[in-house]
Parts: C-alpha cells; structure tokens; sequence
C-alpha cells in the first residue's frame, strides 16, 4: 500500500515555503512553485538540492541535524522522557494560561527560516490543509523514489513530496512508504480529527 501520513508527533523531514514573493521562481536561492494557493511553496525539502532528494531531518522546532533523535534529546523538553509525560519549556499548545500558548513557531526555531532565510518559512496548519484540500494527490516516482505528486486543482503547478519516512533514535523508518511533514504549529490533542 503507498499512501503518505503527515505527523505532527516525531522527527521528520519538510516541505516548506514562502509567504510573499515577486514574479519570480526563486528567492533567495532556492526555487518555488505557485499552487494559486496562499502561498508559495518550494520545489524540494531543506537540505534537498531536487525535489525527490529526501533532505534533512529535523525535530519540530530544532535548526540542526542530529546524530541521535529521541524526547531525552529534544531541545523543547522540560522533563519526562515519553511523549505521554513530556512538559515542554517553550511550546506548549495545552498551556492552561491563554497568554502563554505559542500558536506558531517563532522564525529563529523555523528551519526554513534559518536555513534560507528571507520569506521562506514552514507551512502553519492551515497552509498544509490548503495543500491537502486544494490539490490531488498522486502516488508517484520521481528516479525510483516515491512519493506524491500535489497538483494544484487552481492552475496545474505541482511539487512533488517524497516519502522520506522518519527518524527515530539514529534509524529511518517507512522511508519509501510515508511521507511526514511538520508544520509550524505546535501539535495539540484539539488537533486530531479536526
């Protein structure tokens, strides 16, 4: 079975974009594709020179690559040692106070921020719920690597988002099978099913 899973709960890979831009197919050195959605989105992952290269793998929040991805490690992490009993020292979306809650990364923990810089940022929740509502998805292979083919149903652009699978510890898992990709929104249980 091919099929992509979008996670917001482990170490995974992206796929980003930018917010504003001129008439143009790059900025600042990397190249983009308008979809007609709100926004633009790149043609490859962060560390990714095509758009079927994999490109780097990140935890949420985190602008370096790690040797070794487990909740011990996190940058994020206040205490506990699994996501059942994590407490997050920056980021906490179920923050009783409501002025406390982050609903956003701030751009010098976005990757696509640090990475290249400008305009280039990672897709908020809403960004990828135009992606996934406004484009078809087609299982595809772009030189023997899988992943799926977004086509815009505004105007025909697509990108392509490889199914780089995830890291956990210092293994890759269902690379090939699924696809996973973080948004700038920090994961909250109001989230699932919604």
């Amino acid at each position: 079975m091919n099929k992509a899973g979008i996670s917001l709960l482990s170490i995974l890979s992206f796929a980003l974009f930018m917010s504003s831009c001129k008439e143009q197919s790059s900025y600042n050195g990397h190249e983009y594709v308008d979809l007609g959605l709100s926004v633009k989105w790149a043609t490859c992952n962060v560390g990714a020179q095509t758009p079927e290269e994999y490109g780097e793998y990140y935890a949420w929040g985190e602008t370096r690559p790690k040797t070794i991805y487990t909740w011990r490690g996190y940058r994020f992490r206040a205490s506990g040692d699994s996501y059942s009993d994590i407490k997050f020292s920056k980021y906490n979306p179920d923050e009783i106070l409501d002025h406390l809650k982050k609903t956003v990364l701030d751009l010098a923990d976005d990757v696509a921020n640090v990475k290249w810089g400008g305009n280039w940022r990672m897709p908020k929740l809403e960004d990828f719920y135009e992606l996934v509502t406004l484009c078809d998805w087609i299982w595809d292979e772009i030189n023997g690597i899988g992943g799926f083919n977004v086509v815009s149903k505004e105007n025909g652009n697509h990108i392509f988002l490889p199914a780089s699978g995830v890291m956990k510890g210092t293994e890759v898992y269902d690379q090939g099978t699924f696809g996973y990709y973080w948004t700038s929104t920090p994961y909250s249980e109001e989230l699932e099913g919604g």
